[in-house]
């Protein structure tokens, strides 16, 4: 295909650069794939850890969790990130992508390492988990695929940065690079951040594990190595906080609240969000308690604002975007009005709620440097993952996969029926797999050994609560649950790509973009439009709870000290 080619989107009006968007395509496939092995093995160890089932062997029970970290936390994301970037710079505006040949290089260098890195732990001697902690040494191959999947990712991280000084240059916008580039532009700075976090501690591990270098430092090792694992999350924030703001403008014609505001709270994404990886270092002794509090204070309240910035401003847009249109009697009428039966709009809405209320609230009271104490170490840390990295960012990049398949691939959605409820089958799911994951670690379940009774520790036993045995049973069957609608939303995106109705250069029969609400619709009302009383009474529900379950914990804690 010539780098020259472009061609305009009849739906959406949308310039596609021909490289840009075959890469976007093969992206988007690759994370896809690698999303449904993740979630295969996701599969094998809920029904692990689920007593009465316990499927696995220890030794293959590591090997499966390994797998399952690094799939779908860092393969199926940043696949499809580098997809999501691609679109947000060339496609958003109207440009050619900077050297597709150096994108096709950081592909190829992505896919090497993934297949590379699933190849050689499956091989058995590299079950040292997603965060390969030394002195536990994994095979050498397995931190090569890791420096080269990284590399892959820098390299299309370039392309994107590229393709906006391209942008620039040749003029193809006018004014600032709409919001949801801007905020891909977070992700992206915030993934070489990352990634170059990456490179500093597993080059380094590599040369240990073929010997050239004598050892490693384990303190050292745990704070560089979440300065790496914790804000491949900040990518993920960044990422789906964007789409966010893209579906609320493509479903509605919705824009921000306000843009300075908006952008701002990127902003400090930047500057701070990254910071939250310490609260994996809490209990170290090598990190200072002046480091330690700072973290947990001042730094943490700062990105939290972000988030809740982003938390208030895109059902804001929403709202007032829908009482523009006229959808103005009561308190939920906009949200009552919403297109629920559409995968893309229920998928960016159970996101939103997901990573508020599950991911954001226990993610600061787990941030906090005392109550930390509690949790550290028990199920409770991939409770809260899966709130903000599944729930939140995987639901996210799914609802705009459903947009995306007709505008990119030129294909209908197939399964329409079953499309409707995916999103619902998926959110339920992965609700009650953060729930019931947090629910066992609250009660002292750990989540580093594979067996709750302590089995081959040798003598070693401690008796649980029977409520803890009910967490993990009622986590398996969220899990079947969850894996059930991400294997749906599997089939049904593949599906669509091999066999759904080609649309080519006609429009579709229903429009899948709405036309931007204008000034005289939001002041059709004496401005009244702006006014969001909906959102604000969903934020102080959310503040209540927020309040609530911070209370609980310090209760709990003091409760724990005997203080009192």
């Amino acid at each position: 295909m010539s780098n020259n080619i472009f061609r305009t989107c009849p739906d959406t009006g949308l310039k596609f650069h021909g490289p840009a968007e075959t890469l976007m395509k093969v992206n988007a496939v690759a994370a896809v794939v690698f999303l449904l092995v993740g979630g295969f093995y996701g599969l094998l160890v809920g029904l692990t850890r689920w007593q009465a089932v316990h499927l696995l062997e220890a030794s293959d029970f590591y090997m499966v969790l390994t797998l399952h970290g690094i799939n779908v936390l860092i393969f199926w994301m940043i696949f499809f990130e580098i997809a999501v970037l691609y679109f947000c710079s060339s496609v958003l505006l109207g440009c050619r992508l900077a050297t597709p040949k150096w994108a096709w290089v950081g592909f190829a260098l992505m896919v090497i390492g993934a297949v590379m890195n699933n190849v050689i732990v499956l091989q058995g001697s590299s079950s040292v988990m997603m965060t390969s902690y030394v002195p536990m040494e994994a095979h050498p191959l397995f931190y090569l695929s890791l420096i080269l999947f990284a590399v892959g990712a820098l390299i299309g991280c370039f392309v994107f940065f590229g393709t906006l000084v391209i942008a620039k240059a040749e003029k193809t916008y006018e004014g600032s690079v709409p919001l949801v580039t801007f905020g891909a532009i977070t992700a992206a700075v915030i993934a070489v951040f990352t990634i170059v976090s990456g490179a500093i501690v597993l080059l380094p591990t590599f040369l240990w594990s073929v010997g050239l270098v004598g050892e490693i430092d384990v303190l050292a090792y745990r704070l560089i190595w979440w300065a790496f694992g914790h804000s491949s999350q900040q990518i993920n924030v960044a990422a789906h906080v964007s789409v966010w703001y893209a579906i609320v403008a493509i479903l509605f014609g919705a824009k921000p609240l306000s843009e300075k505001v908006s952008r701002t709270a990127f902003l400090m994404y930047i500057l701070f969000l990254q910071l939250a990886s310490v609260h994996h270092l809490l209990v170290d002794p090598g990190v200072s308690s002046n480091f330690k509090m700072f973290n947990t204070s001042y730094a943490m309240y700062l990105a939290v604002m972000a988030s809740m910035v982003h938390g208030l401003t895109v059902p804001g847009s929403m709202e007032a975007a829908q009482r523009a249109r006229g959808h103005t009697a009561g308190l939920f009428t906009w949200l009552r009005k919403a297109p629920w039966g559409n995968p893309t709009f229920s998928g960016m809405f159970i996101s939103l709620v997901g990573f508020g209320f599950l991911g954001g609230i226990t993610g600061v009271v787990m941030g906090a440097e005392q109550i930390n104490i509690l949790v550290h170490n028990t199920l409770y840390v991939p409770g809260h993952f899966h709130a903000t990295v599944v729930l939140g960012s995987t639901m996210a990049f799914m609802a705009l996969t459903y947009w995306l398949v007709p505008i990119l691939f030129r294909r209908e959605i197939v399964m329409k029926g079953l499309a409707k409820w995916q999103p619902y089958i998926f959110g339920l799911g992965m609700s009650g797999v953060a729930l019931f994951l947090m629910g066992a670690g609250t009660l002292g379940v750990p989540r580093r050994h594979w067996d709750i009774g302590f089995a081959g520790t040798g003598g070693m036993t401690h008796e649980f609560p029977a409520a803890a045995y009910t967490m993990l049973a009622l986590n398996g069957l969220s899990v079947i649950l969850a894996v059930a609608g991400g294997a749906a939303f599997c089939v049904i995106i593949v599906g669509s790509l091999l066999f759904g109705k080609k649309l080519g250069d006609q429009p579709m029969a229903e429009p899948c973009i709405v036309a931007p609400v204008t000034d005289e619709e939001y002041n059709a009302n004496g401005g009244s439009a702006y006014a969001i009383p909906g959102t604000i009474v969903l934020a102080m529900i959310f503040f209540a709870s927020f309040a609530l379950y911070y209370f609980i914990n310090w209760k709990y804690l003091a409760e724990t000290w005997g203080i009192g």
